[in-house]
Formats: structure tokens, sequence, C-alpha cells
């Protein structure tokens, strides 16, 4: 369920860590970049990294790890990538396995992880320009589906593309749009709005993953690029062993957002300026 939860990044984290935190990360610590999460082994790696440079729109990609380092992260210094997440999905043969609230036990040497940019953050600038956010009001996860958009595919990783869905009001469309673009890092503006049978969505009722939300009379639906669409990949490639956060469950960082606006990848002038 969503709300708005105004707590420091690291403060949310050692919610999440100590175990008292365990739902969806939608709503809280506004003004801060939220991050997908994706982790496979270092003989994978090299192709997922080149995955997020030919889909920067549907991965941008804001860090990488050292294989088997979880805990030296610069997006967020002393948090933990084994413990720091609601709750995680461990994929294996490229079929869901079982969700987790922690990786210890799990994590390997050769592990690498992923962190990528996350719509959530760009609402706050959605609601900034006066966009009416129903998945806010209804305190539920945004809906997510599968498209029929394929992802360019790097080495032996491909797979369809993944959007999640708002409601937006036809009056605030371009609003809505032009605020989204100004973060190219979580997701960028709309790749598609309107009729969702031209990207491959049969039934808005029945979303693959979050919940369903009813469009209100004047409303359309608006879809924009999703970091789940590593979990279809996954399922595509088949790796032996992946895991992905839980979506709606993010890896939330100590980045503020209007440190990424306008930027399609971080420097270190960013990065030099958060907490140590």
């Amino acid at each position: 369920m969503s709300e708005v939860v105004e707590l420091t990044p690291a403060a949310m984290r050692a919610r999440i860590r100590s175990g008292t935190w365990t739902r969806g990360t939608t709503g809280t610590c506004p003004g801060y970049v939220q991050a997908n999460l994706v982790i496979l082994a270092a003989q994978w790696s090299e192709d997922f990294h080149e995955l997020c440079r030919k889909n920067p729109q549907a991965l941008p990609l804001l860090e990488v790890t050292r294989p088997g380092v979880p805990n030296q992260l610069v997006t967020a210094p002393g948090a933990d990538l084994r413990t720091d997440l609601p709750r995680y999905h461990v994929h294996r043969d490229g079929v869901f396995s079982q969700e987790v609230t922690s990786l210890d036990g799990l994590w390997r040497d050769d592990l690498v992880g992923f962190l990528l940019g996350c719509s959530f953050s760009a609402e706050r600038l959605l609601r900034a320009a006066g966009v009416r956010l129903r998945h806010h009001e209804l305190r539920q996860e945004v809906p997510m589906f599968v498209t029929s958009l394929e992802c360019e595919g790097a080495g032996r990783l491909h797979g369809p593309l993944v959007v999640s869905m708002r409601p937006i009001a036809q009056d605030e469309l371009a609003s809505a749009t032009r605020a989204t673009g100004r973060l190219p890092l979580a997701h960028g503006a709309p790749v598609h709005v309107g009729d969702p049978q031209a990207i491959g969505i049969e039934d808005l009722s029945r979303p693959d993953w979050g919940a369903a939300i009813d469009l209100e009379p004047d409303e359309v639906p608006v879809f924009w690029a999703c970091g789940v669409t590593p979990q279809t990949v996954i399922r595509t490639a088949r790796p032996d062993f992946a895991v992905t956060h839980a979506p709606g469950h993010m890896f939330v960082t100590d980045v503020p957002d209007h440190a990424v606006e306008g930027r399609h990848e971080l420097d270190a002038t960013v990065l030099a300026e958060l907490p140590r």
C-alpha cells in the first residue's frame, strides 16, 4: 500500500534492514531517487551492462557493484544490497523461485549488483506539476504490464519491455509528459499514451504486477518504461541464478531527485555531494 513517509533514505533503509518495513516504497522518502535492483553472476554482467546501454529508457543505469561486494555503494554509502530492500525475488533458470526479505545465505562472491532508475522518483515532479496520481490516493502500487515491444538485445539477453501505467486526466497530459521528461534517469517521458492494445496489453484490469486502477471518464492510460523489464529478460534468457527487487519494493538511494534532473548518467559532481 502506498503512503507518503517522510524519512531520510538512511532511516528508511534501517527500518527495512531491521524488518520493521517490508511493504512497498511508493511515496516513501520523497525527493530521493529510488532504484530497481538486478543481481546476476559476473558471467552475465557484461551482457546486462550492454543491455542497459542499448535500452536507457527502460534500464537507466545508476550504479554497478564490483563482483561479490554488496555494501560499498556510491549512491548510498553504508547501505547493503543484501538487506536494504523490503522484498526480493529470486529466480532460478529464469523462473521465479521465491520471495525473500534478505539475501543473507544467498549471496555469492561472483554476484554483481545493478541499480536502475525508477519512475517513483518522477512522481515528485508529477505532484509538483499538479498531476493527480490516483494510485497514491488509493494507497496501492502502480499496475505494470508486459508489452509487445521488444528491448534491443545484448549478447544472450533479450526480452519484452514492461511498462507502468498511471491514469492521467486529459488536461494534465502535457504537464505529465514535460515533468517526467526532466528525469531521464527515472525512465523519462511516457513511451505510449492511449490505446493499450497498440502495445500488446489486452486488459488493463489484469496487470502482470501491481494493482489495477479503473479509468475515470476524463482519464487516459499513460505508460512509462518500467524497471521490472529485467524480470522479463531473465525469464527469456534463463540465467541459472538472478535476484531482482520485488515489484514496487525499491532500493532508496541518497541521491536527491533535483541532482539528476536532465542528466542521463550520474557523475562525480553529484556523487561527491552525498552524505558519507
